[in-house]
């Protein structure tokens, strides 16, 4: 009949990884817009899944089916074996699932560092999570998120202290370079990178 028009498609393995990633974690009604110099050429519309290939990842909007466990966000791009196994690590008490399928009722926000601007962005979208910064390094998995402390860390600090005052950074100090000095007199090798936490002045 005059007026249709015959689908058109892609094989997705003619896209890459990164493409295929966005377009998979669309939700029903949400659209991709590919452009070319500014200018939109095309979109991508999110398909809702057939009933019998929805997993708990494709709840996100019903916060009713999580009221028994706590529900962690993952602004990480994580696999779904990743989320899995961190989600049976936590216990039967927690639900790990991916940012965009998350209801915004979720508890925790797990986050790599990000800029004030991104934080902000997603405390307005998940107004109940407590928003959690994780530095994670699983090679075996191939998830590496490092922040700027790591960095420095790498670059040749030796040791970084979060923020505290004058005396407590003069009892951190020299605790630090006694510990220093005690592991170097004892192995003759470089004393092992350090994070000190401020709590352990606190107590």
């Amino acid at each position: 009949m005059r007026g249709e028009h015959t689908p058109k498609w892609i094989d997705s393995s003619r896209l890459p990884d990164d493409v295929i990633a966005t377009i998979e974690a669309l939700r029903p009604g949400e659209d991709l817009f590919v452009v070319r110099d500014g200018v939109p050429i095309a979109k991508i519309a999110g398909a809702a899944k057939p009933s019998w290939e929805r997993t708990a990842d494709d709840s996100a909007g019903s916060s009713e089916a999580y009221d028994a466990v706590t529900v962690v966000a993952t602004a990480m791009k994580l696999s779904s074996s990743a989320r899995n196994m961190l989600s049976s690590q936590l216990g039967p008490d927690y639900i790990v699932l991916d940012l965009h399928s998350a209801p915004r009722t979720a508890e925790v926000l797990l986050i790599p560092p990000l800029s004030p601007q991104l934080i902000a962005g997603l405390r307005q979208t998940f107004p109940k999570a407590r928003v959690v910064i994780a530095e994670v390094e699983d090679r075996e998995l191939g998830i590496v998120y490092e922040g700027p402390v790591r960095r420095l860390l790498d670059a040749g600090a030796d040791v970084y202290f979060p923020p505290s005052t004058i005396p407590k950074l003069a009892q951190q100090l020299d605790r630090t370079v006694t510990h220093f000095n005690q592991l170097e007199a004892a192995s003759g090798a470089a004393a092992p990178l350090v994070i000190e936490s401020a709590k352990n002045d606190e107590e």
